[in-house]
């Protein structure tokens, strides 16, 4: 299933851009998993939403030739330029500024699939957002998402060892598969097609924790104190009607 990202990652020069570029659990492991229960092909243009420094989209555009319009609120353009110029793909994304709370700038129905990984229990844990993404998706294409997760839900109840490191963001973004799903069954003109707890959950939040971004030292202990009990990753499909 992996074969890109083991790939990508056998050369030396490349698991220090990896390093370089994460910015949560590797964004390329998520994409390569979510990817796998999608039929993406060259034809396809799709809005890759929160995409940080680019891995998911350099996955997109690398495997499977996709056009990818690039989009991110934290990122500059220009930087993601840049960097998709190094890795041969600028004729392929398009890097954009986006805040998806106020609004995308795209006609309706211009994408084949909107795909995002790692950011969207940021700004997804509403019942108004994913109803205001859908209809920039045509009609028989896909929503997938990919995010971090709990195994269950918290609530008042934190468990002790995790409760240095728990706080109100946290409490806010981070949720079960149940919870997630019970959201989005809530909004109209989507067909929930997979829900599930992803395989890649350890390798990737290991290969997080040997990036360069500065909250990677507090993620450290954060993830020894879990010892796999609490956290998952959590993948969405819904197709457009």
């Amino acid at each position: 299933m992996y074969t890109f990202t083991n790939q990508f990652i056998s050369n030396d020069k490349n698991v220090e851009f990896l390093k370089a570029a994460m910015m949560g659990p590797n964004a390329m492991r998520l994409a390569e998993e979510l990817s796998s229960h999608l039929n993406i092909d060259e034809t396809m243009r799709i809005l890759d939403l929160g995409c940080g420094c680019g891995l998911s989209t350099l996955l997109l555009t690398k495997k499977y030739g996709a056009s990818v319009f690039a989009a991110d609120l934290w990122i500059s353009p220009t930087e993601n330029y840049e960097r998709f110029q190094s890795m041969g793909i600028a004729d392929k994304a398009v890097p954009i500024s986006v805040d998806a709370t106020k609004g995308l700038p795209f006609a309706k129905g211009y994408f084949d699939l909107l795909f995002t990984v790692d950011p969207y229990h940021y700004f997804g844990d509403t019942a108004e957002m994913l109803p205001s993404l859908i209809s920039f998706v045509k009609k028989g294409g896909y929503i997938a998402v990919a995010i971090p997760g709990l195994n269950y839900e918290f609530e008042d109840n934190v468990p002790h060892e995790m409760q240095p490191f728990w706080n109100s963001e946290m409490a806010r973004t981070l949720h079960s598969l149940d919870w997630w799903k019970d959201l989005w069954k809530k909004a109209e003109g989507i067909e929930m097609v997979d829900s599930r707890e992803m395989a890649c959950c350890r390798e990737a939040w290991q290969e997080w924790l040997t990036g360069y971004h500065p909250i990677v030292a507090e993620d450290i202990k954060m993830m020894a104190a879990e010892g796999g009990k609490y956290f998952n990753l959590i993948q969405l499909i819904a197709k457009v009607l």
